[in-house]
């Protein structure tokens, strides 16, 4: 969803219609239903963070290690459940911490007539940093046991994306480090994870391996990627030409896209990815990625040139680009960011979100990213996208439009006394 929805994944063709809804910006007013997106999701976390607090009302008879361990993991569910609710509810953090965001539950009851209202965007990061804080506690010293557990560097990676929201650089640096080293990955070249389908890769910090008898078929993420599957092929998933014309030619990255798919029809000029894939397309397999090592390598070098130590912000980037293009230089400083994506300064800054496009490009949630930076975007016929998902017609050059802010779905205010779809309900329109 977050990904269509930004401006560097061009999703060709509508096919069978999963996710087109998304990348048209057409959802929002299907708050009604219960089983649109707005339903999804808030449902989703909420029953996560339910089950989280399920846990946490143990809390005092959880002292054993393996305790501890299960207890810190629940922390951290409930800190990613409200990061993300807050990221897709409300505006960003910085500037807008007094709006309203999302309920804000700690207890076992989510029963329908104890319904909480809404907090503010500053009270749910306050309780997003409270549950981090216990979570780095209680982990501490622990090892992750498996790679989909939350294990005290997905915690500290987690952290790191948080600061990032809240422009807290010198946090955002500190665990961004702390998650490098306590990982014990490394940066893999390219040809070693190639279909990013492999949960044990000598990169990934969290993710979730799958087997047989738990494959998604077609409901899976790379159902919808792959274009040897009727999903993927029907709605191919491609980069915006623009943004892979900006590595170079000695680029390891190039590889993630095929310039030759789909040669012989009618789509409007992206670039079909081959980045996510199948690692068994017989049996439906892939394991999921949710946390690579290299994204802690940006969320550095990103959060050292915010706070103006470009050698160390470099340092981080060159780290990263050492394992991807063996010709690549950078001797750029400054931190100015264009209005828009498309708008370029030449910064460093700009440097370090560029290479990050194209780094997590498909896997980071880019309308995410646009929101914190505070940047508007265009999408062009001209750049490989169809009329139909142009938005030409949308507010997508300024980046403070709600056409980013999901609906609350009406299921909320149909059971929670404490919030009423007249005056809490996110605006319907764009702007």
């Amino acid at each position: 969803m977050a990904e269509v929805m930004g401006d560097d994944m061009i999703m060709a063709a509508s096919g069978s219609g999963w996710f087109y809804y998304d990348a048209t910006y057409n959802v929002k007013g299907r708050y009604t239903s219960n089983s649109w997106r707005s339903y999804d999701l808030w449902n989703a976390y909420y029953t996560w963070i339910g089950k989280a607090n399920n846990i946490i009302s143990f809390e005092d008879a959880l002292t054993t290690d393996k305790g501890k361990y299960m207890l810190g993991q629940a922390y951290a569910i409930r800190a990613y459940s409200y990061f993300m609710l807050a990221q897709t509810f409300a505006r960003t953090y910085k500037g807008h911490e007094s709006e309203p965001c999302v309920p804000i539950y700690t207890g076992t009851e989510f029963a329908m007539n104890t319904g909480a209202a809404r907090s503010t965007v500053a009270q749910v990061y306050q309780q997003i940093d409270a549950d981090i804080a216990q979570a780095v506690q209680l982990l501490t010293g622990t090892t992750q046991e498996k790679p989909v557990h939350m294990g005290l560097p997905v915690v500290l990676g987690l952290k790191s994306r948080i600061a990032l929201v809240k422009e807290d650089w010198n946090t955002a640096l500190e665990a961004a480090q702390n998650a490098i080293i306590e990982s014990g990955k490394s940066i893999q070249d390219v040809p070693a994870f190639m279909g990013l389908n492999d949960a044990t890769a000598g990169n990934v910090m969290w993710g979730a391996q799958i087997d047989a008898d738990h494959a998604g078929y077609y409901a899976s993420l790379f159902a919808h990627m792959s274009q040897n599957v009727t999903y993927g092929y029907s709605a191919p998933k491609q980069i915006r030409p623009a943004l892979y014309n900006k590595m170079s030619a000695t680029d390891a990255r190039r590889a993630w896209w095929d310039e030759n798919a789909y040669s012989t029809q009618a789509y409007y000029g992206g670039i079909q990815q081959v980045k996510i894939d199948f690692s068994d397309p017989n049996l439906w397999l892939g394991d999921y990625i949710w946390m690579r090592v290299e994204e802690m390598y940006l969320n550095a070098a990103e959060a050292a040139c915010r706070l103006n130590q470009y050698s160390n912000a470099k340092m981080f980037l060159n780290n990263l680009m050492s394992h991807r293009d063996p010709n690549y230089t950078c001797t750029k400083t400054g931190t100015s960011l264009g209005t828009l994506t498309t708008d370029e300064t030449g910064s460093l800054l700009e440097e370090i979100i560029l290479q990050r496009r194209i780094e997590l490009w498909g896997g980071a949630g880019r309308v995410y990213d646009i929101k914190r930076l505070k940047q508007g975007f265009t999408r062009s016929t001209d750049d490989g996208w169809a009329p139909s998902s142009a938005l030409s017609n949308r507010p997508t050059s300024n980046p403070e439009n709600y056409m980013w802010v999901m609906t609350i779905p009406l299921a909320e205010f149909d059971n929670n006394p404490n919030m009423d779809a007249t005056n809490d309900q996110n605006p319907l329109a764009d702007e």
